[in-house]
């Protein structure tokens, strides 16, 4: 009897413990990447592009335990800020086209979320104060392959977090009456990687956080780059492999508002302020950073704990401009921003609104050709090609051996 309890017991620990381990996906990495999202629970689609109702985008975000597919391509203009439920999962890149934009407002995240491959844009029709993108107090989320644009405080703002990735992010273009790029108060463990950071005034980003700042670019900052915390409180800053890319905005000011209360960690980043057309920049030196007072420390302060992959910085820079963004299929806005990052100095501006910058363009609604019979977020060839039942919406959020369901595994089919 003791003995088969034992059995029982270690198998319930070990299942247990397998399953809180699991990534978010095949490639999430840093503090954000055990995010479970709305696995195993219901499937919501995406079938309109409307502000509110049935099919919409704020319908589907409004209950938690979802994973959001789409249905439908092109531009949701919102009017007021949306609320997300935590726990759900938001998979634009199973919109067909060149994906989903969320236009007009913020959209504020809950915890234990997963955030894929699709642009939130603000606008200068926002209040003063409002940020795009807003993760306050939750644990366990990833952004990966989003664009975070046109806010109007900042484009993202966290505070009081654990536990946050954001990878191969955009975050750029902050409009009146700040034009920044983020404010991370207080957030705790927070990782920063393959990002790219453009098109801001500063706070790109404003580093009040213990923080993993990994293989990022910033381009074209106007006043400054990255910020430190700045106040009194104790933060950690772990910055390696990160290029700082001068364009026509940009003063030398790659730094700035360091206190002896910022604690930092530098390895191989480096700096171009030369605005030449290539890449040709000079090493991140301890004088950089004692110029501006930060304390220097020999350890990483959260670097140890993580499992980002990390690259030179002469090498990340090109992965940035590669990948950065909902860069499955590039809009036009995305397009415009990375065309001005490809010019490595001689193109670039910031912009006081949206409008200034272009605004955003009408999108043609394209509606998915794939057929799904049983609704499950599966289309019928995938499902028999794989052995699955086409009408059969229950094997959707079957575990398989991969650790995800069988949703996750088609889902995840669609990125590398």
């Amino acid at each position: 009897m003791f003995r088969k309890i034992s059995i029982s017991l270690f198998l319930s620990l070990f299942f247990g413990f397998t399953t809180a381990q699991q990534l978010a996906f095949p490639g999430a990495e840093g503090f954000g990447r055990f995010a479970a999202g709305g696995r195993g629970g219901n499937v919501y689609h995406v079938t309109n592009l409307n502000d509110t109702g049935k099919g919409s985008f704020r319908d589907a975000v409004s209950q938690t335990g979802r994973t959001i597919v789409f249905d439908v391509a092109g531009v949701i203009r919102i009017k007021e800020k949306i609320a997300a439920a935590p726990g759900i999962t938001i998979v634009g890149q199973t919109a067909p086209g060149t994906g989903i934009t969320v236009y007009g407002n913020g959209v504020s995240f809950g915890g234990n979320t997963i955030v894929r491959y699709i642009r939130f844009r603000g606008s200068i029709n926002m209040p003063k104060g409002a940020c795009t993108v807003v993760a306050d107090d939750l644990k366990d989320i990833i952004f990966d392959h989003v664009s975070i644009e046109w806010g109007r405080w900042d484009n993202l703002h966290i505070k009081n977090s654990s536990n946050i990735t954001l990878q191969y992010c955009l975050i750029g273009e902050g409009i009146d009456p700040q034009r920044f790029g983020a404010l991370l108060e207080n957030p705790i463990d927070l990782t920063v990687h393959h990002s790219l950071w453009t098109g801001n005034q500063s706070r790109s980003p404003k580093a009040k956080a213990k923080i993993e700042y990994l293989n990022n670019v910033v381009y074209n900052w106007g006043k400054s780059a990255f910020i430190g915390g700045h106040s009194a409180t104790d933060h950690y800053q772990d910055l390696v492999g990160n290029y700082f890319i001068a364009g026509p905005s940009s003063t030398d000011d790659f730094l700035s508002m360091f206190t002896p209360t910022d604690h930092v960690y530098h390895k191989d980043n480096y700096v171009d302020l030369n605005k030449d057309g290539k890449v040709n920049g000079r090493l991140v030196t301890d004088a950089d950073f004692i110029k501006q007072t930060a304390t220097l420390v020999k350890e990483p302060s959260a670097l140890s704990r993580s499992n980002v992959s990390i690259s030179p910085a002469d090498d990340a820079w090109k992965i940035v401009m590669a990948k950065a963004g909902s860069s499955l299929k590039r809009d036009a806005v995305d397009k415009r921003i990375i065309g001005y990052f490809k010019s490595l100095g001689k193109k670039g501006q910031i912009f006081k609104t949206e409008a200034d910058a272009g605004g955003q363009p009408e999108v043609k609604q394209e509606a998915s050709k794939l057929k799904d019979t049983d609704s499950d977020g599966i289309p019928d060839n995938w499902e028999n090609k794989n052995k699955l039942n086409a009408k059969n919406s229950a094997d959707a959020a079957a575990i398989t051996q991969t650790g995800y369901t069988n949703l996750e595994n088609y889902i995840n089919s669609l990125v590398k």
